[in-house]
């Protein structure tokens, strides 16, 4: 998190080597950290000298093509994570979960947590950077604080995913027909959403509903079968850049709407009095980023005033619980909240539209990863004044969701599910008459994180539909 979250960081330098990491309790509670290392400059130089033949195998062919795309990326200056390990950290006590948050406070080591530490036996998943993996690991095992390797190499991840997509983009030029289980940049997401809408015009449209700090279009896409400020479900999608599995499932499910409307009873009684309105990328300036700069990218991409880290955690800048403990109010944070409530375009957009649109009945904000669904509240302890019924309704749909595949899901209230979190689109949504307010955190539990295989995509999108469709039957039969 340090020099702009996850990672205004190294590429292809490593500031910090190795060193000794040190926490000693000096005055009373009071706890001193200090850093020293060594630093390093390293610059990676690739050669390829490749000769041609007439009689080159097909194989042969397509490993030099996959070859070139990973050395793309170099040249092309993504954020390089070679040897970074992700580590599930599983403290015991409240100490030691102290131990972990001053841990992530600590910046010269530019970890970024994954899943934030919490509550005491609640894993911790946290990137470590290869130059100070040996000393995380032996001040944790110093703590006696148990941890194991999720992810050995993150780079090895990434390369993959980047050889799929790649891949993927080849067989589609020679297709007519759109790959649903298949991660695709912005620009093709927003041509597939223009596709589905020339398609099925009837019962989808597209709105526009603000810019992007960079000046992207904010789209929505409608689906309805006519009439003025019918009550809406709102569903939005990738508000964490780099989690793809998000956005890839709002595809899908927009494909899902349409094919489906008509011969899915329920779904045809639902959009036969309300409308669905769906957001698949929330965050674009940080969902292109992670595809052309940083893949582990998370926030937007605005300026902070005095700090050279970029961007806002745009699930921390909404008027619910603003600035509390549960956000960061260092910008060089993943969970930095902003400079005030809605201060990103992309949530005040948002904000906006849900309030001049007066009649939305229920908000589900999809995020990934943890296999989870949550309601209000996650800035209080304080229960929801409609807790038992969010409750009830969130079990009935983590029951469905499992019978597809067997995912298994948690639910509960957001603070006790998962951790504190202030500022989020739910929290604002449900203190904003929103009474059906829900977030999913889509697969998986951490051995592949942001990086989830292609190959789950529509397992993922599946089985979430089906509680989503949960949720859409019991507010339409259950009015307000």
């Amino acid at each position: 998190m340090a020099m702009n979250n996850t990672l205004q960081r190294r590429h292809n330098t490593h500031i910090y080597q190795s060193g000794a990491l040190n926490l000693s309790a000096t005055h009373g509670n009071a706890s001193t950290w200090s850093l020293s290392g060594k630093s390093l400059l390293t610059t990676q130089i690739y050669t390829l000298d490749l000769s041609f033949s007439p009689r080159l195998d097909e194989f042969s062919i397509m490993r030099v093509i996959l070859l070139l795309a990973t050395l793309l990326g170099a040249t092309l200056g993504l954020e390089n994570f070679a040897g970074d390990q992700v580590l599930r950290v599983e403290p015991c006590n409240e100490e030691q979960v102290r131990l972990l948050k001053e841990l992530r406070a600590l910046e010269p080591l530019q970890l970024d947590f994954w899943r934030f530490p919490s509550y005491p036996n609640e894993p911790a998943d946290v990137q470590v950077p290869f130059a100070c993996l040996q000393d995380v690991k032996v001040f944790l095992e110093s703590r006696g604080i148990k941890y194991c390797v999720m992810i050995e190499d993150i780079q090895a991840a990434v390369d993959e995913e980047r050889r799929e997509m790649y891949l993927n983009q080849r067989r589609e030029r020679g297709s007519s027909s759109f790959n649903y289980g298949a991660y695709h940049p912005l620009e093709t997401i927003y041509q597939e959403m223009d596709n589905i809408v020339a398609e099925y015009p009837k019962i989808v449209s597209k709105l526009q509903i603000g810019e992007s700090y960079e000046k992207r279009p904010l789209y929505v896409l409608k689906f309805s079968t006519g009439g003025e400020n019918r009550p809406a479900i709102w569903i939005d999608t990738g508000i964490h850049s780099r989690e793809w599995i998000t956005q890839a499932t709002g595809l899908w499910t927009a494909n899902k709407i349409v094919e489906s409307f008509g011969k899915d009873r329920s779904l045809t009684a639902v959009l036969n009095s309300m409308d669905i309105l769906l957001e698949i990328v929330t965050n674009p300036d940080g969902f292109a980023y992670t595809h052309t700069n940083n893949r582990m990218w998370r926030k937007t991409r605005s300026i902070n005033a005095g700090s050279s880290c970029v961007g806002t955690d745009p699930n921390r800048n909404w008027d619910a619980g603003f600035g509390g403990p549960g956000s960061s109010s260092n910008p060089c944070s993943e969970t930095y909240h902003g400079a005030f409530p809605h201060s990103e375009s992309e949530v005040k957009s948002v904000v906006d539209f849900i309030l001049s649109h007066g009649n939305v009945k229920s908000i589900i904000s999809i995020h990934s990863y943890s296999q989870m669904l949550m309601f209000p509240y996650g800035y209080k302890t304080e229960p929801a004044a409609d807790h038992e019924e969010l409750d009830n309704l969130a079990r009935e749909a983590v029951t469905a969701l499992e019978e597809v595949y067997g995912t298994k899901y948690t639910f509960g209230s957001t603070i006790d599910t998962i951790y504190q979190a202030d500022g989020t689109t739910i929290d604002w949504s449900y203190d904003n008459g929103v009474k059906y307010s829900y977030t999913f955190e889509l697969r998986d539990t951490g051995r592949y994180g942001f990086v989830l295989p292609a190959d789950q995509i529509v397992p993922t999108a599946e089985e979430t539909w089906v509680a989503l469709k949960k949720i859409l039957e019991h507010v339409h039969s259950h009015p307000y």
